[in-house]
């Protein structure tokens, strides 16, 4: 795939500023700038993220009323329900409402909707079920057991119908989400969902359900120390932290504001996790002793993913709830089955599904790819959209099922809001939702040619061609004399980096060989390299890099910076990113 390089602007005069004011190296400074900081006083919030910085959890839309009916639920001794989602944020939010409530003596139980049976969301068919499962009085809700209030987290916004129908059984609902809200918006008791009010907190618009789910036990406890609620005044939020870090993360919501403090602190917590659920899913997935968004993102949150996307997130719940190791090791080992029969299941579909794209992908025509078909897992379609959207760089959505309605997800690219685009299609469409850059709906196979037409049309209104070839960003032309241990040292306050605080990419130029080349790999399609600018060598690999054309001659570099550690000796190690051809 060829790449648009995006250099940030140099910006000497305020970096060389804020280096001096702060004591921090120039090109700490132009990181920094480039994310967005100017200001010496933000910058020091951003380098030493505290969680006494937290805003009010009382600012977010509607916290009052949740807290309110919460506590008359609470008074009353109503049975309620937390109607969570089945993936990671879904799961890690329940799981922390559950402990909060329960240790704070609400009558509470959690429910987690079925894949593959009840579909994504507060279905109608999902609430059912739930309500027959902890009241078995569907047919008399004003009985003395009904479920009186449902708490769904991470689902809901535009329930619109099933938030309605449990209107009519004297349910009330609270609303705990983060996706996007119908117009209109379902009737709950009270919608906390930052997207209602965009000027609200700052960054609260960028919290995760885990985020809310933290920022709700916080509201709850702060009223209950005003009101002497018994066990509140002793309360300790802060161990609930590895949970809201791990959601985050799985999430990929923009690790800034406050999700920063959150992941920050939380991260920490999870480094020293006593919960015992947390500590064998470390066990079972060989993670190093000190975890980092990486290790976090890529071998926690796919196994506690993978019984949700193959059917229930029921096992991935009682994991995070285990009281001792004993309990949980067997748990953690399951998931760690059920993710590698994922990565089987993914891996064939992933095959099928780019072989059907490059038989007829026209790049002049096809501003978005759709495909589907019968019997593709649709527990792993979104994965599969992930992978056909690397090698296409194309919004993509793949649809799978088996019979009847079949369900899709789709990821998009920057300038392409894929939520929105589900809006315009709505009559193909039997439920849709999301974000704009990842969105789920359901859809009859009969509609998938028209919904792919119309998705085009839109598309090719909205995507400029430039907008179709990715933007490799980087953050600055660097010597390769810059780069020590040291420096990647200082670098390491930017940490955690994720979405809305990526990764460090920079670029050096008119190279060449130190060394010739080395391949490596089962089938060489890797390959290490040794750099030099004439002052100073690098080593540098290129994962997959055996495949394309190799550099040559002059050439400029971009690269992530990174160290690399064998045998307890460090030394710095360049991760190649892409060529050209030196000016």
């Amino acid at each position: 795939m060829k790449f648009r390089w995006s250099p940030a602007i140099p910006q000497p005069l305020l970096t060389t500023q804020l280096a001096a004011r702060l004591k921090i190296s120039p090109l700490l400074a132009q990181c920094l700038v480039n994310r967005g900081f100017s200001e010496p006083s933000a910058i020091e919030d951003f380098l030493s993220p505290r969680l006494k910085n937290l805003t009010d959890p009382f600012l977010l839309p509607a916290m009052d009323a949740a807290v309110t009916r919460l506590f008359r639920a609470r008074e009353q001794n109503e049975l309620m329900v937390i109607f969570g989602d089945y993936d990671v944020d879904g799961v890690t939010s329940t799981t922390l409402l559950l402990e909060v409530l329960r240790r704070l003596g609400w009558q509470v139980e959690a429910y987690l909707p079925n894949r593959m049976e009840e579909g994504y969301g507060l279905s109608r068919d999902g609430v059912e079920n739930c309500l027959e499962k902890f009241s078995g009085n569907q047919g008399n809700p004003g009985a003395a057991n009904a479920v009186k209030l449902l708490l769904a987290v991470d689902c809901g916004s535009t329930a619109v119908e099933t938030i309605g129908w449990l209107n009519s059984r004297g349910v009330d609902v609270i609303v705990l989400d983060h996706h996007q809200v119908s117009e209109p918006a379902p009737k709950a008791v009270a919608l906390v969902n930052p997207q209602l009010k965009r000027d609200a907190g700052g960054s609260l618009t960028q919290l995760c359900s885990a985020g809310l789910a933290f920022k709700l036990a916080h509201a709850l406890v702060k009223r209950g120390r005003e009101n002497g609620l018994p066990g509140a005044a002793e309360y300790d939020l802060r161990p609930l932290l590895d949970l809201v870090a791990l959601g985050t993360i799985a999430d990929l919501v923009p690790l800034t504001g406050e999700n920063r403090i959150l992941v920050s602190a939380g991260l920490e917590r999870l480094n020293a996790t006593q919960r015992a659920g947390l500590v064998a899913l470390k066990q079972v997935a060989q993670s190093p002793e000190k975890l980092g968004t990486y290790e976090v993102g890529f071998q926690l949150a796919p196994r506690l993913n993978a019984a949700g996307r193959l059917e229930t997130a029921e096992e991935s719940l009682q994991l995070l709830l285990a009281e001792n190791l004993e309990q949980a090791l067997p748990l953690a080992q399951n998931l760690d089955l059920r993710n590698r029969e994922r990565q089987k299941i993914e891996k064939s579909i992933v095959a099928e599904a780019l072989a059907m794209v490059r038989l007829k992908f026209d790049a002049q025509k096809d501003f978005v790819i759709v495909e589907g078909q019968l019997l593709w897992h649709i527990g792993v379609v979104g994965i599969v959209a992930s992978r056909v959207l690397q090698e296409f760089y194309r919004p993509t959505i793949i649809i799978g099922g088996e019979n009847g309605e079949m369900r899709g997800s789709g990821r998009s690219i920057a300038g392409f809001d894929l939520a929105g685009a589900l809006r315009e299609c709505d009559g193909l469409l039997v439920r849709h939702g999301g974000h704009a850059m990842a969105a789920g709906l359901s859809i009859l196979p009969e509609n998938i040619d028209l919904f792919r037409d119309r998705l085009n049309e839109l598309a090719r209104r909205l995507i400029k061609p430039e907008d179709l070839l990715p933007v490799l960003r980087l953050d600055a032309e660097v010597e390769l004399g810059e780069i020590t241990l040291d420096s990647l040292a200082e670098l390491e306050k930017l940490k955690p980096m994720g979405q809305g605080n990526p990764a460090l990419q920079f670029y050096a130029r008119h190279l060449s060989h130190a060394r010739p080349l080395l391949r490596m790999g089962k089938d060489k399609q890797h390959v290490k390299l040794w750099v030099t600018d004439g002052k100073t060598t690098h080593e540098a690999v290129w994962w997959n890099g055996g495949e394309g054309s190799l550099p040559v001659g002059k050439f400029d570099l971009a690269f992530a910076p990174g160290v690399n550690d064998f045998n307890g000796k460090k030394a710095v190690q360049l991760k190649v990113l892409d060529w050209r051809a030196a000016a």
